[in-house]
């Protein structure tokens, strides 16, 4: 066998190793989350720092987004003569594609970043150690309340990002390029169906899950020094981002 043949057997064992080591993390996860959620107020704090600390910044870039959807779907628009049906590009392109997949992008790099730095400033300390000789299970404690705080997190941060994206698309389209506000909103309201807006939560649910697992496992599994933790936080942002696109791609095939 040659050298680069081992290479690749060697990372393909060690991707396959990985894999296997996230997926039996998340059983882990999934069998505290029922007791987690027997102490509610952790749940809604957790909740409180994945969702409203990364308010402003969803809603920041949901509106440029949306004036920026405005202009190009203007411009797309007009040179075949409907420039009415901006408000159902606008809202197909927000509510199926842009709003979870940006929403998990910024949920990765704001909420992840701080999930894994927090779990691993917990290790490195050795507060989880000290969870484990006190008999208790700091999956349950510890990463379970940030999972599911990620997971309920992400939906309603992505809600929020299309309402305000299609603010920003409106803004743009009617206040400026002089788009009818009637046939705006009214052509909206009968081409968006049930099934687009569940496309779009089944997506945030689906990156929810995903951005909370990678930023849980990476904190929880950090080497316990300072250098660990940056590794892990960066590893957190890189896998998070590329998951989610990944599984945009997979999501949007199954849907079509």
């Amino acid at each position: 066998m040659s050298v680069a043949g081992a290479a690749a057997d060697g990372l393909l064992v060690g991707a396959l190793r990985r894999i296997g080591a996230v997926a039996v993390f998340f059983f882990r996860i999934l069998a505290q989350c029922l007791p987690a959620l027997g102490r509610p107020r952790v749940v809604v704090h957790q909740v409180y720092n994945a969702g409203a600390r990364s308010l402003i910044i969803i809603m920041l870039c949901g509106l440029f987004v949306g004036m920026v959807l405005g202009l190009q779907g203007h411009d797309l628009l007009a040179r075949f003569g409907s420039e009415d049906a901006l408000g159902v590009a606008a809202a197909l392109g927000l509510l199926k594609e842009l709003g979870p997949v940006v929403g998990a992008l910024l949920f990765a790099g704001r909420a992840g970043t701080a999930l894994t730095s927090e779990i691993g400033l917990m290790k490195a300390t050795d507060q989880l150690t000290a969870m484990e000789i006190m008999a208790v299970d700091p999956v349950r404690l510890v990463v379970a309340p940030r999972f599911i705080g990620g997971l309920v997190a992400l939906p309603l941060l992505v809600a929020i990002f299309n309402v305000v994206g299609l603010f920003g698309a409106q803004l743009v389209g009617v206040q400026v390029m002089g788009v009818d506000a009637g046939a705006f909103w009214s052509q909206m309201q009968a081409a968006v169906e049930l099934d687009d807006v569940a496309e779009g939560i089944i997506k945030s649910v689906v990156f929810g899950a995903a951005c909370s697992l990678v930023a849980v496992y990476e904190g929880f599994h950090a080497a316990p020094t300072a250098e660990g933790v940056g590794l892990a936080t960066t590893r957190t942002v890189v896998t998070s981002s590329v998951l989610t696109l990944l599984l945009d791609y997979m999501l949007t095939a199954a849907f079509l």
